[in-house]
């Protein structure tokens, strides 16, 4: 763990690049030439946290950010009261003593002149991107010249471009973000904190939590933990015993970057030293269904074609795949293309339109259906892990992904 002023300096060093790199790119991919972010305190816009430093947490009264581009060249204006911190990133566009910040907006917008307007109104149903608050956006419709109201926009795909790509700093630092992550998982699934015929589900999850909580590392979920068994798939207060199959799903937000994982742990039944056959082919199947959605996510599809031929690929080979992943990054549920959901296995999801692009992070979430003769029922395999696309490929952020920890062995 990096101290707290590690920690900013980080998080610092990728708002640089996010706003002296990626922002320029994506405002002129989608030709938008100005983007108007504003919020309330205690109101904040979800993409504010990703568009100021560290020691700015919250907005203060009202913070309005203006994103000015053009010709190659990209002005940071904050028309808001003045701070040291902002001041490290922007312009301060606001004589607070001399003109309201109405007044302060509009001349800085008829300075520019922008021919559009991007407001975070969303018009597809993206979270992200609709974080201006009805009363802000009155508030703007009755006080700013209705030649500049006129020119407002959504900023969906300029929004969602802007927290899908991972930073320089971002993509060396996630596999030590995972390591986090994987680091309480371990311990969770482990003997030291599971007795069968003693410890629940339950125990386990509260171990996992305060795990997490003890290292200063805030949750983005509470932990899962189930298991199956030949009863079938049981959770929360349940006893865990030998010979059950044991899944957790866990994230974590450190560095503000989300980790997104599911693994399996099984409880070695008397006499056993290792795990049983059929659970060792059933993994490697589900492995053989991960590497084929990772191959059709590095070839630029959109998330309903990966899905679309993952699945076919799947069914080809024997499988009976079921996936649902996710981009994960600056969120869990992160900006960018679903890829299936859990209970829709269309293939045909709004969100499934965006491109699959480079420099980008997502949940691999996915799982096999296996009859296994020792349970005498179909068994979900499941698993997630957190991959980067990068260079033309996509790479798992942690190593075992092909494994089921065995513990229990006496």
């Amino acid at each position: 763990m990096y101290s707290l002023k590690k920690q900013y300096e980080i998080q610092d060093q990728n708002l640089k690049e996010r706003l002296e790199t990626i922002l320029p790119e994506v405002m002129e991919d989608c030709g938008v030439e100005c983007w108007l972010i504003a919020c309330r305190e205690y109101n904040e816009d979800p993409i504010m946290k990703f568009i100021t430093p560290s020691h700015f947490p919250t907005a203060r009264r009202l913070s309005i950010f203006v994103f000015l581009h053009r010709d190659g060249k990209t002005r940071y204006v904050s028309v808001s009261r003045p701070d040291s911190e902002l001041a490290k990133f922007y312009e301060r566009e606001y004589d607070v003593k001399n003109e309201s910040q109405m007044e302060a907006l509009t001349r800085v917008l008829r300075d520019f002149d922008p021919k559009n307007i991007a407001i975070n109104v969303s018009e597809k149903d993206y979270a992200y991107t609709d974080g201006l608050s009805h009363s802000l956006y009155e508030k703007f419709m009755k006080e700013l010249p209705a030649d500049l109201t006129d020119r407002f926009m959504s900023s969906d795909m300029l929004g969602i471009r802007y927290l899908e790509k991972r930073t320089p700093t971002e993509l060396k630092y996630y596999p030590e973000v995972m390591a986090e992550a994987m680091e309480i998982i371990e311990a969770a699934f482990s003997d030291e904190v599971i007795t069968p015929g003693k410890t629940t589900c339950r125990d386990v999850m509260d171990f996992m939590e305060q795990m997490t909580n003890d290292k200063g590392i805030p949750l983005w979920f509470p932990a899962t933990v189930d298991l199956q068994r030949d009863e079938g798939m049981l959770e929360e207060d349940v006893v865990i015993q030998r010979g059950d199959l044991l899944h957790c799903d866990f994230g974590i937000v450190y560095l503000n970057l989300c980790t997104d994982t599911q693994r399996l742990c099984y409880v070695a039944r008397e006499g056993e030293t290792d795990l049983p056959e059929e659970l060792k082919e059933a993994m490697k199947h589900n492995n053989m269904f991960q590497d084929i959605v990772r191959s059709n996510m590095a070839r630029d599809l959109t998330g309903n074609e990966v899905f679309n031929e993952s699945i076919r690929e799947g069914k080809e080979k024997g499988l009976r795949p079921v996936l649902y992943s996710h981009p994960c990054g600056l969120f869990g549920h992160s900006a960018g293309p679903s890829i299936g959901l859990w209970d829709n296995q269309s293939g045909e999801l709004p969100h499934g339109e965006l491109l699959v692009r480079e420099d980008t992070s997502y949940a691999l979430e996915l799982s096999v259906i296996e009859y296994l003769d020792m349970y005498k029922r179909d068994t979900y395999i499941f698993t997630e892990e957190t991959v980067v696309k990068h260079g033309g490929e996509v790479s798992f952020l942690a190593p075992n992904r092909d494994r089921i920890k065995v513990i229990g062995v006496e």
